[in-house]
Formats: structure tokens, sequence, C-alpha cells
């Protein structure tokens, strides 16, 4: 309400992934056009699973709330393929075919590889190459990640904020860092 009162520049981002937990939107929802329930606050539903037009709707949505027009909803619609948590198969609530089918209609990695080569600039190879390179390099800094010994406590404000991220020693220190249990903060002494 202040937000639009005062036509702050905010965006409020929903990602719907068609489930609320293990419930379908259907049954739990009785409006589930989420982008429509802010009232005044104008909303856009957005394809989450297709990258172009996540890019093309949010430098819409970011124009209109940076030029004093207020806030505005943006409703991303996306799917979950595996379950809410650890304890949640995913599959109790709908079924492999369901999962299968807009895996293979809807998939965002997929839908990227097939425009770059639908648009000649990579083809399959190319990319299967580039994703051999990408995974042995995550691969690398994991086991890297997993050898190193334990960061400590002074680490937790470096590398937060940066002025700009090109000039090596240029980061802002936030003046503390503030854990659950607030005994435990952590105070930046720089």
């Amino acid at each position: 309400n202040m937000a639009s009162l005062w036509k702050l520049p905010m965006i409020f981002c929903i990602e719907n992934n068609q489930y609320g937990m293990g419930t379908s939107i259907d049954r739990h929802s009785s409006h589930s056009d989420y982008y429509k329930m802010g009232n005044h606050i104008p909303g856009i539903r957005i394809d989450g699973m297709n990258v172009l037009a996540v890019k093309k709707g949010m430098e819409f949505v970011r124009e209109f709330a940076s030029t004093g027009n207020g806030p505005m909803y943006v409703e991303m619609m996306t799917y979950r393929y595996h379950g809410h948590s650890m304890s949640d198969p995913g599959t109790t609530y709908r079924n492999r075919e369901e999962i299968a089918f807009t895996r293979s209609t809807r998939d965002p990695l997929e839908f990227v590889k097939k425009t770059m080569i639908d648009a000649g600039f990579a083809t399959a190879e190319e990319l299967k190459e580039t994703e051999k390179r990408i995974r042995k390099a995550v691969q690398k800094e994991v086991m890297e990640a997993k050898e190193s010994a334990r960061p400590s406590l002074d680490s937790l404000i470096t590398h937060v904020y940066a002025a700009d991220v090109e000039t090596k020693g240029n980061q802002e220190y936030p003046d503390h860092i503030r854990m659950p249990d607030y005994a435990k903060s952590f105070w930046n002494t720089q």
C-alpha cells in the first residue's frame, strides 16, 4: 500500500511454480492470476521458463517502475521439477508424465540451446563442448572449496559490496552482519 501511495520504484516478483508445497494452484487459490492481486498496483505475467521473455518483460517493468509510475507486480510462471523439500518426492500430487512433458516442452536450458542453434549462434557440438568445459570448471571449484579451510569470521564482510567489480580491493564494508542469534552478530572493526 505505501509503495503504491508514494509511487516507490519497487518490483514485487512472485515465482509461481504451479504448486504451493504439495497442492496445485487450482486447488489452493480462488484467484490464480497472482499478478492481478495487487488491487490498484499494476501487474504483468511473464513466462519465467523463457529467458528472452524474462529479459524483455523485466526491461519493461524496470522502465515502468523507475520513471515515476510506482510499483509493479511480476508473476513469473515457472515449474518445479522436483518436490518442495527433501521429504517431498513431488509425485504424490502430480504424475511423472506431467513432469516429463513440461521438461520436454518448456525446459529453459533446452529452449536457449535450441534458440542458439536455430539462430546460427552455435552448433550442437559447440554447446556440448561448452557444457563439458563449464561442468569441469564447476567441479574443480567445488573440490577446491571442499578441500579449503573454513573461512574466518573476518571474511564475512569481504566481497559483500563493491563500488565496482573491476578494481581489486574496492569493496565497501557493511557495519555489521546480523546473525540469527543476535549475540553472535559480526561487527566490522575495520
